[in-house]
């Protein structure tokens, strides 16, 4: 069988290098090239990484068509690039996260049309509104806040969103950024045969994910335990109450890897994909593990409001699961864990890159 010839745009980011190792060091039969600026924190580890396996970075800017242009031909094209902070673009001009977000998108299609190639999109759970979330029905707990059964809006349920909640309404210029870009891989679809597949991902976390305040929210945790930083609990009365689902990094490249097998089957749709119900956690339950497992105990403060922020959501994959019975395999506890013992084996090198003394 001849190999499948896979680029993958922001390859050397958290999602795009765990989805390249997995093909390379896995029995199925792709050739793997990555694609990236190196701008982001980490990146040029996650290079090095991927060095030793074999795979070179091509290194250069999707914003820049120029940089595009000698690319050679692909079966498949993943586009795990973004600037992914949910704050960026709120406060001075957008115009940096839409040039990133939008404009990279429309150059990296222009790309796969012209070489004719399957199209995967790593969108996200941001494209839907805040002020409809914040609207829907909760109970308040004792460490948390809970989405109730009952729901006056569609999409919605303890399960928690599925692809039916309504797009109408503000989002953040990230979230936007990413919304356009779906309608856009759409319209490729339908006006110039391009096959895709768009997943909407919430929050990932695992090794390599070299995260920071305002994204990569689990690594950013457990490093501040570790490395004795400080934290905060920004908005809804500063408790630490706000709820994610998690996804563990290996189980988006397990349904990347079947997506790859077994496109035909998801074609020409967009999916939810996250932790789902089953992995769910708060802030303040994240601090309550962090302390455990690092056996430090931090300051946290309580802050005020942040912009863009949201008090839940949780992933429904009820459609993405009918496809071919894909669900998470791991739980909260293997992600943190995970992500732990990374951080301790690499202990210095995040010292030297986040400044830590």
């Amino acid at each position: 069988m001849e190999r499948k010839k896979i680029l993958i745009f922001g390859g050397c980011g958290f999602i795009g290098s765990n989805i390249a190792t997995f093909l390379q060091t896995s029995k199925i039969k792709t050739c793997v090239d990555v694609f990236d600026n190196l701008s982001r924190k980490g990146s040029e580890l996650n290079a090095l990484r991927l060095k030793k396996l074999g795979i070179e970075n091509v290194k250069g800017d999707i914003r820049s068509s120029e940089d595009l242009k000698n690319l050679k031909n692909y079966d498949y094209i993943i586009d795990a690039s973004a600037e992914t902070s949910a704050t960026v673009g709120l406060s001075g001009s957008p115009f940096y996260i839409l040039e990133n977000n939008l404009l990279s998108t429309i150059n990296c299609l222009e790309v796969a049309r012209k070489m004719d190639a399957k199209f995967i999109f790593l969108s996200t759970s941001r494209v839907y509104p805040i002020k409809l979330l914040d609207g829907c029905r909760f109970k308040e707990e004792e460490t948390r806040y809970v989405i109730q059964n009952s729901q006056f809006t569609k999409g919605i349920s303890e399960k928690g969103v599925n692809e039916d909640f309504s797009l109408l309404g503000p989002r953040t210029m990230y979230g936007t950024s990413k919304l356009s870009s779906e309608l856009i891989i759409q319209e490729y679809g339908e006006y110039f045969n391009l096959d895709y597949i768009i997943n909407r991902f919430g929050a990932i976390a695992g090794p390599w994910q070299f995260g920071k305040q305002d994204q990569g929210f689990i690594s950013h945790w457990l490093m501040s335990h570790i490395f004795g930083t400080e934290l905060s609990y920004f908005g809804y009365g500063g408790q630490g109450k706000q709820v994610r689902d998690i996804l563990h990094v290996n189980d988006l490249v397990r349904l990347i890897v079947d997506q790859i097998e077994n496109f035909n089957l998801y074609k020409m749709d967009t999916y939810n994909a996250g932790g789902g119900l089953e992995n769910t956690i708060s802030l303040k339950e994240l601090t309550g593990l962090c302390q455990s497992i690092s056996g430090n105990k931090i300051q946290i403060e309580s802050d005020k409001d942040r912009e863009g922020d949201i008090r839940i959501f949780i992933t429904d994959n009820s459609r993405v699961n009918s496809i071919n019975g894909w669900s998470p395999k791991k739980d909260i506890n293997d992600i943190i864990y995970d992500v732990y013992h990374w951080i301790k084996n690499n202990q210095n090198t995040l010292k030297s890159l986040y400044n830590y003394q």
